[in-house]
């Protein structure tokens, strides 16, 4: 669909993309701000042991699952219409999380939001990368957004916890219902109206049904596995059924005209690669504020308010090092700023791990904060400002469904893998070698996640060496700078 947008003025661009970076916002706050009010969500509503991952890996199932449908749906049904659609369900699945009384409607609410924020997210990209032009000003546009994105990463957790010390753990839910009232407000005050859909363009249901119900069971079988076992029946019956139905949606997507996630898009080195940095970033950088929260509050004792207090550092860190990426990616290219990124990350996380002992501190893990903080703030703007490099706009929804899809697939399968590095050995340990035990599986785990972290450099250096932007274009369909 066309964006209209591209021809408002400079004062509104920034309003716009005030309110994008705000959207980015409340989806990235809700991967992290349930980790700190994990102990008293479990205690009151009567979670045990293992299945209080469900209360984080729920939400990641269907936000991977619904969202290469969530994308397409933007490019054909409309990217302010999905935008608002996105939030109310959103919304509306955030006040059932802070009414829940038992396991199965707190679990069902954070699926519910998963799939309000898979509606969302790609709405909300797809409007970044059309409403400003590839190049200098899309580059800008990307690191603002990327800053509350990848800023809301950490921030949830401090937000987590004030909000867990001073009114318990239903306000990291009950929070979200104003900031989506205020974000549907912005929509219809702000984005233009979609206009009527554009004949011709028909909407893929059989890929729709096979890749969605094919994600989403994937990403099922990987987070129950650990809990389980991989051989347990539910576990091999959902990877099974999983394979044939992407199986299937490989084939659709082949053979329909109107696809879901169009194969010709691959054709795009830009994309590919993206899409490769973005698995691994998932697998590996994404899960350290998971770990470094049970760290805090599991070894160090830290209370929920001073857990959250922790990751302030790590928030303004995140904040600086978008900037920096901007200034980065214009001058050296995405290639090279993703490697920089990626050995940040690799080398904060071995910080990080080495500073996680059993008589450690906030000063231990604050070095290594401060480099993993650079590295998350570089490679987030990158990789989904490549990610949507050489893609038309009309396809802007599909690839950022398929980047996040990504995203969220490497997240599952990192955080699956990592809690069994983390947990096995604890067995039935009690007082100080359960502790110390801990300790010790956490840094394990932070530092396979810092090895794995390297392997994104390999499919960054598959970038175009020659992939910086160009510059803006000087017609009257370019976007106004942000300054």
């Amino acid at each position: 669909m066309n964006s209209p947008e591209k021809t408002a003025t400079g004062s509104r661009a920034r309003l716009v993309l005030g309110l994008l970076a705000f959207s980015s916002l409340i989806t990235s706050l809700d991967f992290t701000i349930v980790y700190v009010a994990l102990p008293d969500i479990a205690r009151d509503v009567g979670l045990s042991g293992h299945a209080t991952q469900w209360v984080v890996s729920a939400y990641a199932i269907f936000f991977g699952g619904f969202l290469l449908l969530g994308g397409r749906s933007a490019d054909l049904l409309g990217r302010r219409r999905m935008f608002v659609l996105g939030m109310l369900v959103f919304g509306a699945a955030s006040l059932l999380g802070g009414l829940a009384t038992s396991p199965a409607m707190l679990i069902a609410a954070r699926a519910a939001q998963g799939v309000g924020g898979a509606v969302l997210f790609p709405a909300t990209l797809s409007l970044v990368t059309t409403r400003f032009t590839e190049g200098p000003d899309r580059v800008r546009a990307l690191a603002v957004w990327a800053m509350a994105g990848a800023g809301g990463l950490s921030l949830g957790a401090l937000l987590g916890g004030v909000l867990t010390h001073a009114f318990g753990w239903e306000a990291v839910f009950l929070v979200n219902v104003p900031l989506v009232v205020a974000g549907t407000a912005g929509a219809f005050v702000l984005l233009d109206p979609d206009g009527p859909r554009e004949r011709g363009r028909g909407f893929d249901i059989p890929g729709a049904l096979t890749g969605t119900a094919g994600l989403t069971l994937l990403v099922f079988a990987i987070a129950q596995g650990p809990e389980t076992g991989w051989t347990a029946s539910q576990v091999v019956a959902s990877a099974v059924l999983a394979a044939a139905l992407l199986t299937a949606f490989v084939i659709i997507e082949a053979r329909t005209r109107n696809a879901l996630m169009p194969l010709r898009m691959f054709r795009n080195p830009n994309l590919r690669a993206a899409l490769l940095v973005i698995l691994t970033f998932g697998i590996s950088m994404q899960n350290l504020v998971y770990f470094l929260s049970l760290y805090l509050q599991g070894v160090l004792d830290y209370s929920a308010l001073q857990g959250g207090l922790a990751f302030l550092s790590l928030s303004v860190v995140i904040g600086i090092a978008n900037f920096v990426a901007e200034r980065l990616i214009l001058r050296i290219g995405a290639r090279s700023t993703l490697v920089i990124a990626l050995l940040l990350g690799s080398g904060g996380g071995a910080m990080l791990a080495a500073g996680m002992r059993t008589d450690g501190s906030y000063w231990t893990i604050l070095a290594g904060l401060i480099v993993y903080g650079m590295g998350m703030g570089t490679i987030y703007p990158t990789m989904f400002g490549a990610s949507g490099t050489g893609v038309a706009d009309e396809d802007q929804g599909a690839a950022g469904g398929m980047a996040n899809t990504a995203l969220q697939i490497g997240t599952s399968i990192g955080l699956a893998v990592l809690v069994g590095v983390s947990t096995s050995g604890l067995g039935d340990l009690t007082g100080e070698a359960l502790h110390t035990a801990t300790a010790s599986g956490l840094r394990d785990a932070v530092y396979i996640a810092a090895g794995l972290t390297l392997a994104g450099i390999f499919a960054a250096l598959a970038l175009p060496r020659h992939s910086a932007p160009s510059p803006t274009p000087t017609t009257e369909e370019s976007a106004p700078a942000l300054h």
